[in-house]
């Protein structure tokens, strides 16, 4: 006699059922419960089953990472037999799965329904509104946390604390600290990495000293926070300590999160000891997480070959890793390189929304518009995905530079969602670009409505007067930033220079080696008037005051003083006498590179034989023998 999979079901009691539903989830068996389930269903078992069976279907699509099949049966469980775990846990799903504002509202309707509050749900709600930024609720969740005597709670008060620092509230994390009776080596590492966010490495290292215990998370943040910005050596230091004296090994976490920082900072010294060090703790089989984040840092870094070697050498890889090649590769001007990467990735990973992010990125600094299109057409019918504001942004900035404006603006005006400020930064670049005067200054009446305080894009505009023969309208323009009282964002230059980095800005004088820097400034600027360069002194924003110049010949000797001293230019003057001849200089900005800066440093590659890899705000631009990778389109 044969059973059937129905038959052998309602002999099973719902108790040996609930018993092989823990199995899978245990084992995280998401298919074979999801099996399971559905023969519960069609075989009249759901009818009869008790509360505690609907319970333990819940936790395993929890567990499983499926948020939606969690919310269907925790809605099909009777108001009356969900207890604080089903909330806690439903509430912990959304969470995980970025579903946070889903997560706030179920706590509500958790309190709406009286069910008792314990410490992990307060856990999830602080998540949630710390995830969003969202203090108003937080507040209020820490107000509820003290009033039902959860205050008591170590990883409520952490929970708090952590919500705190993610929304910039510093002083009352501090508060949650103080009052705290008992305190783990999880609260002092959130109070240390508030600290460090938002006071300076500098007044974390006071906590950090003062802390009675240390784990690896608490290093990695001291670690990092050092070397986000650019203090090497100091990082290096303590990593040693961590290393070697306290005998703490570096976990990928950890690992991660140091190459993450010098991705951050341009720091390819500590980056490529931790890629060291990895490959010889773990040797040909590297995470793919750290593999992914050594991709990332070499090509930040300005070293993409780097970059492609550990990828190709990489055994296993995953969309992110396959992303951040990509994204990677369109930083440094190289398209055609990516469109040729791209098939092969078909292959191994389902692209999403960031791939398809980084192909447009790439057509838009390699001028690959029919590419470009294609890709941007067929997002949902040929891909699956939704084209997102960020691809509506990309392909504006694609056609933008290509000179097809009247297309981009055509585009914006059928974006199924408001345009942003980085899709109509794109369209007043192109129009500074393009001399597109009129386009130009409604663009600027769109964003003064979502950023009135924002100075490019009046610099911008201002330029585009001041080209355009109407100097009048460019210095009302920017007399009117100054009694505001808004300032432009100063540029600013790094260096790296025998493990540190050294910092400039516009005209800066701070520097010890200050004579040396503006000696060899006026030798370099020399050598380039008599290799044939002219500075472009429409890149220079002056504040319109020119009345004080007694002639013109005096105005233009100043502007182009001026232009001589950005922070590139003193940034390549301090590595040329720095550094051995001959070797690269890699130099990161954090604005985006002018006119004038890029031409003059195409002839110092040529003048000086030396490689120099500028990483400005947007992109990459290696200058090798008198060219640039970008091949003048930027």
């Amino acid at each position: 006699m044969r059973w059937s999979a129905n038959t052998a079901l309602t002999l099973l009691s719902t108790r040996h059922l609930r018993s092989l539903i823990r199995q899978c989830t245990r084992r995280s068996a998401f298919d074979v419960g999801k099996k399971l389930h559905a023969t519960i269903i069609t075989s009249g078992v759901a009818a009869s089953a008790d509360s505690f069976l609907y319970n333990a279907l819940l936790h395993l699509y929890a567990a499983c990472g499926s948020p939606i099949h969690a919310q269907r049966v925790f809605d099909e469980i009777p108001k009356s037999h969900k207890d604080t775990v089903d909330w806690t846990i439903m509430m912990g799903s959304l969470a995980r799965h970025s579903m946070h504002r889903n997560g706030l509202g179920m706590f509500v309707e958790m309190r709406r329904e009286g069910v008792r509050v314990d410490d992990v749900a307060v856990v999830c709600l602080m998540g949630g509104c710390a995830r969003l930024g969202n203090i108003e609720v937080g507040v209020q969740g820490h107000g509820f946390m003290v009033k039902v005597g959860l205050s008591s709670s170590v990883k409520a008060c952490n929970a708090a604390m952590d919500m705190y620092v993610k929304c910039r509230e510093l002083s009352m994390a501090r508060r949650v600290f103080d009052e705290m009776g008992e305190r783990s080596v999880v609260s002092w590492t959130v109070i240390l990495d508030g600290v460090i966010r938002w006071e300076g490495v500098g007044s974390g290292r006071v906590v950090f000293d003062a802390m009675p215990e240390r784990n690896e998370v608490a290093w990695t943040v001291i670690i990092v926070g050092y070397v986000s910005v650019g203090l090497v050596r100091e990082g290096f230091a303590l990593l040693r300590e961590m290393f070697l004296g306290c005998g703490f090994g570096l976990n990928y976490v950890t690992l991660c999160s140091i190459l993450s920082a010098c991705a951050q900072s341009g720091d390819v010294v500590t980056g490529s000891w931790v890629h060291a060090y990895a490959c010889k703790t773990v040797g040909s089989e590297m995470d793919v997480m750290v593999g992914t984040a050594l991709v990332d840092m070499y090509a930040k870094c300005g070293r993409v070959d780097a970059a492609l070697k550990v990828f190709e050498h990489l055994k296993y890889r995953n969309v992110v890793t396959w992303n951040a090649l990509l994204s990677g590769l369109a930083m440094h001007g190289r398209g055609r390189a990516v469109m040729k990467m791209f098939p092969r990735m078909l292959i191994e990973a389902k692209p999403d929304d960031l791939t398809f992010t980084a192909m447009l990125s790439a057509c838009s600094h390699s001028g690959l518009v029919e590419q470009g299109r294609h890709y941007f057409q067929n997002l949902e019918p040929l891909y699956g995905v939704t084209p997102k504001i960020e691809h509506y942004a990309s392909m504006v900035d694609l056609l933008g530079r290509a000179g097809h404006l009247e297309e981009a603006e055509t585009l914006i005006k059928i974006m199924p969602m408001p345009p942003n400020e980085v899709v109509l930064g794109s369209l007043i670049g192109s129009c500074s670009v393009h001399g597109k005067l009129q386009l130009g200054e409604r663009i600027l009446q769109d964003l003064l409505q979502i950023d009135p305080h924002n100075t490019e894009y009046h610099v911008l505009l201002s330029n585009m007067y001041a080209l355009g023969g109407k100097q009048d309208r460019a210095n009302f323009l920017r007399q009117g930033l100054k009694n505001r009282g808004i300032r432009k964002m100063p540029g600013m230059s790094s260096v790296y220079v025998s493990g540190q980095v050294h910092q400039f800005s516009a005209g800066d004088k701070s520097h010890p080696q200050t004579a040396e820097i503006y000696s060899k400034l006026d030798e370099m600027i020399q050598k380039l008037r008599v290799a044939g360069y002219v500075p472009n002194t429409a890149c220079q924003v002056f504040s319109g005051f020119d009345n004080r110049y007694e002639s013109d010949a005096e105005k233009l000797e100043e502007i182009e003083q001026a232009l001589f001293c950005h922070s590139e230019k003193l940034a390549v003057c301090f590595g040329l006498i720095s550094t051995r001849a001959g070797s690269p200089l890699h130099i990161f900005k954090n604005l985006r590179i002018c006119q004038d800066c890029h031409s003059a440093m195409k002839l110092v590659s040529l003048v000086y034989d030396r490689e120099i890899v500028i990483r400005d705000r947007n992109r990459f631009h290696c200058f090798k023998q008198g060219s640039c990778s970008c091949s003048d389109y930027w």
